[in-house]
């Protein structure tokens, strides 16, 4: 079975569209995680459930907060899509 030179590049830009929205979102666990872990060292306070609820948080709040823009980069891949087929 080939595989033409479109599809590569569809699931290329699915990959890349994947990537260019999660990253924001895995940052904010990422700063918040590593804030936290400052914290802990400093404080000498080892609680591992410590770290979850505000990454959690943090985490739906950057989505929440860049829904639009996550919505309409969707928008537009899923038009691109389309107009292929």
């Amino acid at each position: 079975m080939e595989i033409d030179a479109a599809t590569v590049d569809l699931v290329k830009q699915a990959l890349l569209i994947a990537l260019k929205i999660a990253t924001p979102v895995l940052l904010s666990g990422i700063l918040i995680g590593l804030v936290i872990a400052i914290l802990q060292s400093v404080t000498s306070i080892q609680e591992q459930s410590l770290t979850l609820v505000p990454k959690i948080f943090a985490m739906t709040l950057v989505a929440a907060a860049l829904l639009p823009w996550i919505i309409g980069r969707l928008a537009d891949f899923s038009a691109e899509m389309f107009k292929l087929f």
